[in-house]
């Protein structure tokens, strides 16, 4: 029975097009989430809404402002009558309208208080999203959510600039949805039920309607036999041993009395599918990385499930798989008859199930191989996906099927400490430095002169341009600031002073619809790290506004 919300809406009705993208676990992950909003500004918000209809668990915002005009002029969940009240409070009111299946709640404090007093109050939390920190509360966040292991958002607008920052020390990705990808089909390696499939059906004697609902994967199986049978058992590999094959599936078509080819799109579709269908079957390189990786290698009691699994798909790949990865278990739709398209679906799909019980049995040795001798648990038994859990006792069958038919597309994201970003010594000035020297105005130099802003912040105790009266005072500090920046990073660069009065005319202030884009970006990447699914950004996206244009780089 589907599950009902508060108003007795279908969930699956209201949440329709997102369920599309990331599945009901997915769904499932969104909905046990716990996410901190630090600071209702209005890229805050903007974040928030857009975490808060597709139905996050919770939210807590911590802010200790009081809203002020300037919050009126740009924040879409603030209002005239607010002025003077808590920005916390009312932000929460507002944005818990959106969605009755969202709670909310508010902190009225100041996040330095919170990490120095109360730092296990943010482990809680599934991510918390930052905005408009200063840099010495933002590095105390950021070290402290490292060692917590709960990744970080940092998110900004300053005049016509965005700037998003992702913290994590690893995010496991198991459904990475790469955009392409090849079906996997493994002609070159054939499936021993495939082989008696396809044997089992002679061609050269069906009649006209079998033999043009044959699907197109057993036609093409059945020509390159015959092309393997003329070359030493060769498969062919260089475009001309391509077309040559081409050919050959398209002399078999029919022919009517005329002599004329019949119209028989399977053989159509052979012909089209010749290049993708004969990919080699092959571990990618990513995943290789991944079964060299120490975690993958070195299995503790502490690893997480995803580093055991790897390590169960590795040995799998080295003993029954026989240098292949799990069967996904999946074909493509074709042209046949339902009889036939089902014997081949089944094909596939028995020979996946086969492989999740060989990786299954090898999870369990592992397990008992790490002292973790209880039963694999009921995978309803959590809300998010068990495979976002440390404890490897909570690896499910399920999981376990989710993992193998994904096993191609796993990834690993390791983020760089802001500690080690914002440290002289071990920044990536090498790369900062090969971006300032692009004379057309790279977008990376807004980076930085957003560290610059928040070196003449934690001088002067507001941002450059803030006081309208002392703009040009103002640009004189904001050089030398950045100079000084240059200097510790060792770099010889030069930033144009448009740039440099460009930031002070901003003065800090918050753009509601630099706000509104930052928003969507950022939210996508919080869904990106709570459902486990698709590649986040690794680690800074830089938005220009002035150019439309952005960049996302490793810093």
């Amino acid at each position: 029975m589907a599950a009902v919300t508060k108003s007795g809406l279908d969930k699956n009705n209201k949440y329709d097009r997102q369920l599309r993208l990331w599945g009901d676990h997915g769904q499932s992950a969104l909905e046990s989430a716990r996410v901190c909003l630090i600071n209702a500004t209005a890229t805050g918000t903007e974040i928030l809404k857009n975490l808060i209809l597709p139905g996050i668990g919770s939210f807590t915002i911590i802010d200790e402002h009081k809203v002020q005009g300037e919050d009126v002029g740009n924040n879409f969940f603030l209002s005239k009558e607010s002025i003077g009240s808590s920005r916390a409070r009312t932000a929460t009111e507002l944005l818990s309208e959106l969605n009755e299946d969202v709670s909310g709640d508010f902190i009225e404090e100041s996040p330095s208080n919170l990490i120095e007093n109360n730092p296990d109050f943010f482990a809680s939390f599934t991510i918390v999203i930052a905005t408009n920190m200063d840099e010495k509360s933002l590095l105390q966040l950021g070290e402290l959510l490292w060692n917590l292991h709960v990744p970080l958002l940092i998110c900004r607008c300053y005049g016509f600039i965005g700037y998003i920052r992702l913290v994590v020390k690893e995010h496991n990705v198991i459904e990475s949805h790469p955009d392409s990808t090849h079906e996997d089909l493994r002609l070159d390696r054939p499936i021993p039920a495939f082989v008696t499939l396809c044997d089992s059906l002679d061609m050269s004697s069906m009649n006209k309607k079998d033999h043009s609902h044959t699907p197109w994967l057993i036609v093409l199986y059945k020509y390159l036999q015959q092309w393997k049978d003329s070359h030493g058992g060769e498969l062919p590999k260089i475009y001309k041993e391509k077309s040559q094959l081409k050919e050959l599936i398209r002399n078999g078509v029919l022919k009517n009395k005329d002599g004329v080819p019949e119209d028989e799109e399977n053989f159509d579709e052979a012909v089209r599918n010749v290049n993708t269908a004969l990919h080699p079957t092959s571990v990618p390189s990513d995943v290789q990385k991944l079964f060299k990786d120490p975690a993958c290698l070195n299995l503790t009691s502490e690893s997480r499930p995803f580093w055991i699994l790897t390590r169960a798909v590795k040995d799998f790949v080295e003993h029954e798989g026989k240098g292949a990865l799990p069967v996904r278990g999946t074909i493509p739709d074709m042209t046949s008859d339902s009889e036939r398209y089902i014997k081949l679906q089944s094909v596939y799909r028995d020979q996946a199930a086969k492989d999740v019980s060989d990786v299954t049995r090898r999870v369990h040795k592992l397990l008992q191989e790490l002292g973790q001798d209880e039963p694999l648990l009921d995978c309803n038994q959590f809300k998010t996906s068990s495979l976002l859990h440390s404890n490897p006792c909570s690896i499910s069958e399920k999981d376990i099927k989710t993992f193998c038919r994904n096993s191609a597309f796993l990834r690993v994201i390791r983020c760089r400490s802001l500690k080690d970003e914002y440290n002289p010594e071990t920044a990536n000035v090498t790369l900062i430095g090969q971006h300032l020297e692009d004379e057309d105005g790279d977008d990376v130099v807004f980076y930085t002169l957003l560290r610059s802003v928040d070196k003449f912040y934690e001088k002067y105790n507001h941002y450059p341009g803030y006081y309208t009266q002392q703009v040009e005072s103002d640009i004189t500090e904001l050089k030398a600031c950045l100079s000084k920046l240059l200097q510790d990073w060792s770099l010889s660069s030069t930033v144009k002073d448009d740039y440099i009065h460009e930031m002070c005319r901003y003065g800090a202030s918050e753009l509601h619809t630099i706000s509104a884009y930052i928003g969507g970006v950022a939210a996508q990447e919080a869904i990106k790290m709570i459902t486990g699914q698709f590649l986040p950004i690794n680690n800074t996206y830089i938005y220009n506004a002035m150019k439309q244009s952005s960049t996302t780089l490793d810093l």
